[in-house]
């Protein structure tokens, strides 16, 4: 691999340069934790949860209602729902291709 500052060959597995200090890689990842817009029952947090997290949203869904029924859950399921909906944001919506119209034949 090669530096992109100083451009001297470098082992791919590091992080910075050992010749120059720059950074090789970013440093945090693309991913975003946002309420799911496809993947919605109430307000999408737990859709949300399961795509940050990489697991199947029914997973997630059956934790958080556990936390939710079980007294003296951690914050309780209800309320750590309610303050997930109001501080993490709606992720937006997935764009679709455009719709053409196909000509009719005329007949």
């Amino acid at each position: 691999m090669t530096c992109t500052q100083c451009h001297r060959e470098i082992d791919e597995h590091w992080n910075f340069c050992c010749n120059c200090g720059a950074r090789l890689h970013p440093a945090f990842s693309h991913r975003r934790l946002m309420r799911s817009a496809t993947d919605s029952k109430i307000a999408g947090v737990c859709g949300g949860l399961a795509e940050y997290l990489d697991v199947d949203s029914t997973l997630v869904r059956l934790f958080w209602a556990i936390l939710a029924v079980v007294p003296g859950g951690i914050v309780g399921g209800i309320v750590a729902y309610l303050v997930a909906w109001v501080i993490v944001p709606k992720a937006p919506l997935p764009v679709s291709a455009p719709i053409v119209a196909k000509p009719t034949p005329a007949g």
